[in-house]
């Protein structure tokens, strides 16, 4: 027997966020581990495996599955990964850990928020890339919107997988989008994208909204998704807005908050994303 957590994570003051399952790795087949998140009525799960210690800190190694499959990070899951290990140990001091996925290792961090925990961590450099032409009409026909409906420059990002970052010019208009989701499965397919994360321009506190819309992954619109806000911090930084808090989720009904800074040191543009995640319920199986 061994406990699988529900974390909502990237909760919005207290409420919301986006339910991932969150357990401890064991001899499944990647169909067991595809048939999980489903059964515990959540969009994603992450399969925890300790490593030992690293740089003085404990080290896992984190998988993330949906029901289409593997993949290679998901962000909102690392945060709710994050509050699982620091709710095992315990205590209100901040917990750290070494982390490590299929590309990459990084280092995770969460402390205690009152009743849940605020997590956070490094998703690893972030490359952008202009689009237009073709691509750019295709997942913008997807979403059922025009060009000239677009808010300023669209682009390609990628901490892992590429997905468009499409500005749109009012939070109404954003909430107004009624996407094919046959068609944007199409264009994205097409020209190897994760999904569209279209966007709210930030204001000048760096508040804005979104929706992510990853059909290709078996994720029609995610309620949170963490890799994607730290693409737009990388994006943002470019017009010296180096500080975000984006809310998501409202149009499904779990309002959610996703942080990202960005700043210059020695190495280059580093980014740190976080939110506030809580376990919800544990299970046994």
């Amino acid at each position: 027997m061994s406990e699988v957590a529900v974390v909502v994570a990237c909760q919005r003051d207290g409420a919301g966020g986006s339910p991932t399952t969150v357990l401890d790795d064991a001899p499944f087949t990647d169909e067991e581990r595809c048939r999980i998140p489903t059964a515990l009525g959540t969009s994603h799960a992450v399969f925890l495996r300790a490593t030992g210690i690293e740089r003085r800190q404990p080290a896992y190694t984190l998988r993330f599955f949906t029901a289409q499959g593997e993949l290679p990070a998901c962000g909102h899951g690392t945060l709710a990964a994050l509050a699982v290990l620091a709710e095992r140990e315990g205590g209100d001091h901040d917990y750290r850990a070494a982390l490590r996925t299929a590309h990459r290792s990084f280092n995770g961090r969460a402390s205690r928020n009152g009743d849940g925990l605020t997590a956070s961590f490094d998703p690893g450099p972030v490359s952008l890339r202009s689009t237009g032409g073709p691509e750019l009409r295709l997942v913008v026909g997807g979403l059922g919107l025009t060009e000239d409906a677009v808010a300023g420059d669209a682009c390609v990002a990628s901490n892992g997988r590429p997905r468009l970052l499409l500005p749109i010019r009012s939070r109404a208009a954003l909430a107004e989008l009624t996407p094919d989701l046959t068609l944007l499965r199409a264009a994205c397919d097409r020209y190897g994208l994760l999904g569209c994360y279209a966007y709210s321009p930030p204001d000048r506190h760096g508040r804005a909204a979104a929706r992510m819309f990853a059909p290709s992954i078996g994720v029609p619109e995610d309620i949170a998704n963490a890799n994607s806000t730290a693409c737009l911090a990388a994006h943002a930084a470019g017009f010296g807005t180096h500080r975000l808090a984006v809310d998501m989720g409202d149009h499904l009904g779990s309002p959610s908050t996703i942080t990202a800074t960005a700043h210059r040191d020695r190495t280059g543009q580093r980014i740190r994303v976080g939110g506030q995640a809580a376990i919800v319920r544990t299970v046994m199986r």
